[in-house]
Formats: structure tokens, sequence, C-alpha cells
């Protein structure tokens, strides 16, 4: 039996990657087994794997960049919603990593371990402990999903099927979107030297 939630997950991690060559190479695979998830799922991560068939690749590409490169409110990278770039955002990197090195999962391409495509590839990948760091970090989730919601990025589909692959929300969780939404991450620009250059522009 089909893993749902797992094919869901990687469906979910290819549509929120830049669209190069190897990416788009995969959509016409990813979109055949988008269709055999149930409609909750298959729906809205169907928007978008039909949208990257039909639209040229460059159009594609300068429209992932304008989105989650040069708009900070549409971080890719989880912590940074709950902690900016905060000493704590550190810690909270070590955790991400610590859970990567338990499932023997290993990041590649120079990301950080909090990037939402690669936390969903060791959800599909590995399962709970993945699972797990969605629900920690459902307050990322839920901000990143407003803000895409907010630009009509093509992508706030792909965030529809993320929330629904969680439990719903809790209360605190909501509060806490809100009060981020509204006076954004701390500021602090120290503890992420060891973690890689930069971090969500």
């Amino acid at each position: 039996m089909t893993d749902q939630p797992a094919v869901a997950a990687k469906a979910a991690s290819l549509l929120l990657r830049y669209p190069d060559t190897e990416m788009l190479a995969t959509v016409p695979t990813l979109r055949a087994a988008v269709s055999e998830l149930p409609s909750r799922l298959a729906e809205p991560l169907s928007v978008v794997a039909d949208h990257y068939a039909a639209t040229p690749p460059g159009e594609l590409a300068a429209r992932y960049v304008e989105t989650f490169d040069f708009r900070r409110r549409c971080a890719l990278h989880l912590t940074f919603y709950t902690h900016g770039d905060t000493r704590a955002r550190g810690e909270a990197l070590v955790r991400f990593a610590a859970a990567y090195q338990s499932a023997g999962y290993e990041v590649v391409g120079g990301e950080l371990p909090d990037h939402l495509p690669t936390v969903l590839d060791l959800a599909a990948s590995a399962g709970e402990i993945g699972w797990a760091l969605l629900r920690q970090h459902r307050v990322g989730v839920e901000l990143l999903g407003a803000a895409l919601e907010r630009d009509g990025s093509v992508h706030r589909h792909v965030l529809v099927a993320v929330r629904r692959l969680l439990p719903a929300a809790a209360r605190e969780d909501i509060t806490a979107a809100a009060t981020l939404a509204a006076t954004g991450p701390p500021a602090e620009r120290v503890g992420l030297a060891p973690y890689g250059a930069g971090g969500p522009r």
C-alpha cells in the first residue's frame, strides 16, 4: 500500500525547490504520483504541478527567485520565523541537525537543516523524525503559508497541502503566528556561522 503522506511530502518538497532542469525533469512523474493521492492533497499539489508543466522554465525561475530569495516574509527556513537571526536560532539548528543525524540523513546542497523542502524530504524518507520537526515548527509553516497567500503565489497551494498533512494547529501556535506576523522575528544577528553563510534573505 502506498504511503500517501510520504508521497505528498516528497511532492511538496519538490514543488518548493528551485525549478532547475533536474527538478523540472521530475514534473511528469510527480503529476502522476500526485493524481493518485486523496483529493484533499491531490488538488492543491496538482495546481502547482500543472502550473510547472505549462509555464516556461525561465518564467518559473524568475518567479521563484522573486518569491523566496528576495522576500524575507517568504523564507523557506522554519526557525527564521521564531528565532530570526539570533543565537537561539543557532541552538534550534543544532536540534535539527541532531534529528537528521539520528535518521542517518545527510543535508545536501549547502542548505540549512531547517529548510522546509529538506525537512519534507526527511519526513518522506524517515517518517516520524521529520514529521515531528514539522509539528514542532508549525508556527513557521503557518506564517509562510499566510505570506504566500497574501502574495498570491502559486506556491501557496503547496502550503495548503503541507498543513493538511499535519494535525490541526493548536491555539497557542495560531496565537504565536499572529504575534510574529505583527512584530516580526527577533533581530539579534549572531550564532549562525557554523551552519553556512547567510540564511533567508
